[in-house]
């Protein structure tokens, strides 16, 4: 009997939580899974380094599109999508992808990043110790990713997983208008 109501008060609280999760998201309109319309939210600024020590900003990149993903190792959906993510990189070149990770011991991350993907050239990896740029985009997901174009603006922000064919979607949409 008590492990019937401990599973039965356990899946109400996984309820509630999704359902505060949408609310927040999708039922908010605060999630854009399209490239919005003309008007957008510009993106928060960050200033993280790279596991070399190198100062990125936001702006370090001005003037191409950017595609920021926060991630994690303990996060499955992060550490499934994140191949794929290089290989947008691949595929354009002229755009660039930064993963920022969550706050992570930077061992732990560079050990996910050399012993899984191979390189640390994929991608510019940044590391974020505070987790102020998750805490910045309102974060609640993960993973999460910020689609930028080159002035600045967020015309994306997907919340979950994603896949590659929507990126390249995504980033096909925001070159051509």
């Amino acid at each position: 009997m008590k492990k019937s109501l401990i599973a039965t008060v356990a899946l109400g609280g996984l309820g509630v939580t999704g359902g505060v999760i949408w609310w927040l998201g999708a039922g908010s309109g605060e999630v854009t899974e399209e490239v919005a319309g003309p008007v957008y939210d510009s993106a928060p600024a960050f200033s993280l380094k790279t596991y070399d020590g190198q100062v990125v900003t936001l702006d370090t990149h001005s003037g191409q599109t950017r595609v920021i993903n926060l991630w994690s190792t303990w996060c499955p959906f992060c550490v499934d999508e994140l191949p794929e993510f290089a290989e947008l990189q691949k595929r354009y070149p002229d755009i660039v992808v930064i993963a920022i990770n969550r706050a992570e011991i930077p061992r732990t991350a560079l050990g996910y990043i050399e012993n899984t993907l191979g390189s640390r050239d994929s991608l510019l990896w940044l590391d974020d110790p505070e987790d102020s740029y998750y805490q910045a985009i309102g974060g609640f997901a993960m993973p999460e990713t910020l689609f930028v174009d080159g002035d600045g603006n967020i015309r994306v922000h997907k919340r979950g997983p994603i896949k590659l064919d929507e990126m390249s979607q995504i980033i096909e949409e925001i070159s051509n208008g």
